[in-house]
């Protein structure tokens, strides 16, 4: 019997830059997958690859034992689980709720509380990675949760993910997440200054690339930032708006523990000046015309 067979229905909420890749790897891997999405048109790669399309969100908990939130935000995440109109325990009951957004961890703490008590099981299950990963299905899955609740939601996860680990507790996902988006977030920052930098002076940028690729600190992100800022390819893979959505979490969870994230806090800036510029939908490598703006002031 395939896992899929074994696991019943399976929903899925956001067909976003993340979402949509991530849930047509659930269908091909022979998964029956039922997908909403506020903005319908992003549902149509979906029923063409052989999903079920449904007309709400409640109907998708209705018809799945088990329900992925890809959602953009906590109010979307509110919105769909009706936790302000007193619906939650009608949607999630005897359910498995699969939460893969970056959220506040303390959100995710009272969230996973409150499905409990309605009677559902709730998986905290954060990814590493940005729009190609999700297309290849080499996502890293953090989870989080009962350990019932994971290893129901395992084989679900394993079918979009490469990686996969636990975690511990429930929020303690979203803690390994924020922590791994640091060192994303510098990296891929400093790339996008020494760019800038490099060609303030002159340098080739092509032969820059070719001795940052054959380098020791060249990796799969690496490469292909670089060859992002090398082409002038501004198309999102993770977008400067939630490349700051995550600086904000990191920062405020820091904050709250009293711990210092100096190079995080100098990120944040530049992607709230980014931001600011009109750059919020574009990749994060455009964080350098952000750093470019302070050579005039």
């Amino acid at each position: 019997m395939r896992t899929s067979d074994q696991v019943g229905p399976v929903g899925f909420l956001g067909l976003g830059i993340m979402g949509q890749p991530m849930a047509l790897n659930l269908v091909r891997a022979e998964f029956d997958v039922v997908v909403w999405n506020r903005t319908r048109f992003r549902c149509d790669p979906l029923a063409a690859a052989g999903a079920t399309v449904a007309e709400s969100s409640a109907e998708v908990f209705a018809a799945c034992p088990i329900v992925v939130l890809m959602l953009a935000d906590e109010s979307a995440v509110d919105a769909v689980l009706d936790r302000d109109g007193g619906n939650l325990e009608s949607l999630v009951e005897d359910r498995t709720v699969v939460q893969m957004g970056t959220f506040a961890p303390d959100y995710s703490r009272r969230l996973a509380a409150e499905v409990h008590a309605a009677g559902g099981r709730y998986v905290e299950a954060p990814v590493s990675g940005s729009r190609g990963p999700a297309e290849a299905g080499t996502l890293v899955a953090m989870l989080a949760g009962e350990p019932d609740a994971v290893a129901a939601a395992l084989p679900v996860v394993a079918a979009m993910c490469g990686e996969h680990f636990a975690c511990g507790e429930v929020p303690s996902a979203l803690m390994t997440k924020l922590a791994a988006n640091i060192f994303l977030i510098t990296m891929v920052t400093g790339l996008a200054e020494t760019f800038h930098f490099a060609r303030a002076g002159g340098v080739d940028p092509h032969v820059l690339r070719a001795v940052l690729d054959a380098g020791p600190m060249s990796s799969p992100v690496s490469r292909g930032k670089v060859a992002k800022l090398v082409e002038g390819d501004r198309e999102a893979q993770a977008a400067v708006g939630d490349v700051l959505k995550n600086n904000v979490l990191i920062d405020e969870a820091a904050r709250a523990d009293g711990t210092a994230v100096p190079l995080l806090r100098l990120c944040r800036d530049l992607y709230q000046q980014a931001v600011d510029l009109g750059l919020s939908g574009e990749d994060m490598i455009a964080v350098a015309d952000a750093i470019a703006a302070r050579d005039r002031t």
